[in-house]
């Protein structure tokens, strides 16, 4: 092998370039280090076209900053992603660099849309369930009332809207919507009435109950004018049931469902 020059020639050439790469690795880990590279600035966006109205400087400096660690370069962008997605009200954030000093983070916030059972959590306009300051949230005004089994958020916050749509031609809102492990659907409108729909079986069934209580609905406050319609049971195929003051009131053909 000695006195092969060949190949002695290629096994220094293998050494220089080895000791040249590490020379090279060695000075640009020594160039990142330099103080000019010490972050000096985050700047925070909006991801959205919406201004940020949750997320402060207080709260990033408080929950996000300590979390950061190393420079421009060595900086973990998925840490200081999760660092700011840990701060209350973020739903999503993106990280970049901005040379020489600065990252700049983008922050979708979350927009509540009302409280998710009864343990203190918020439930978003997109179906996601997130912890927050409670009066924070209410100062946009009074937060409506969502419940649902493990899993069904989204699925509640679909028919909430559906709810809005199919109520509004007796221009009621829903204030409350509420999904049993049993999959039964139960509303209360913002005239304090609850109304039963019964169990999931589809957007058809459901509708169809609705539009026969909004159809009935103005000959019901007319003939119980001065009364309040406490509760209406629609869950009866061609009939319906409702309590008023206190008094039980039924009009059924059909077994409930």
């Amino acid at each position: 092998m000695w006195q092969d020059v060949k190949m002695l020639n290629a096994v220094s050439s293998a050494l220089v370039a080895l000791a040249l790469v590490a020379l090279m690795a060695s000075g640009l880990w020594w160039l990142a280090q330099r103080p000019m590279f010490t972050l000096h600035a985050i700047r925070i966006e909006s991801a959205t076209e919406l201004p940020l109205s949750r997320v402060n400087a207080l709260t990033v400096r408080a929950t996000a900053v300590p979390r950061i660690r190393g420079n421009f370069f060595t900086t973990d962008l998925s840490a200081v992603r999760s660092a700011f997605e840990a701060v209350p009200w973020v739903r999503k954030a993106m990280v970049r660099r901005e040379w020489p000093d600065k990252l700049v983070v983008k922050i979708e916030e979350h927009r509540a849309l009302g409280t998710w059972g009864d343990e203190g959590r918020l439930l978003s306009v997109k179906g996601d369930v997130f912890t927050a300051n409670l009066a924070e949230a209410e100062d946009d005004g009074d937060l409506l009332e969502f419940e649902g089994p493990d899993g069904s958020e989204k699925e509640v916050v679909a028919r909430y809207q559906q709810f809005q749509q199919w109520f509004a031609p007796i221009r009621l809102e829903p204030e409350s919507v509420q999904l049993s492990n049993r999959y039964a659907w139960t509303v209360r409108l913002d005239n304090g009435m609850t109304v039963e729909l019964g169990r999931e079986q589809g957007d058809a069934v459901l509708k169809d109950r609705i539009d026969r209580l909004v159809a009935a609905y103005p000959q019901l406050s007319e003939r119980l004018s001065g009364k309040k319609i406490e509760s209406v049971d629609m869950r009866y195929p061609n009939g319906l049931a409702l309590k008023a003051d206190g008094l039980v009131l039924a009009a059924l053909n059909g077994k409930k469902k």
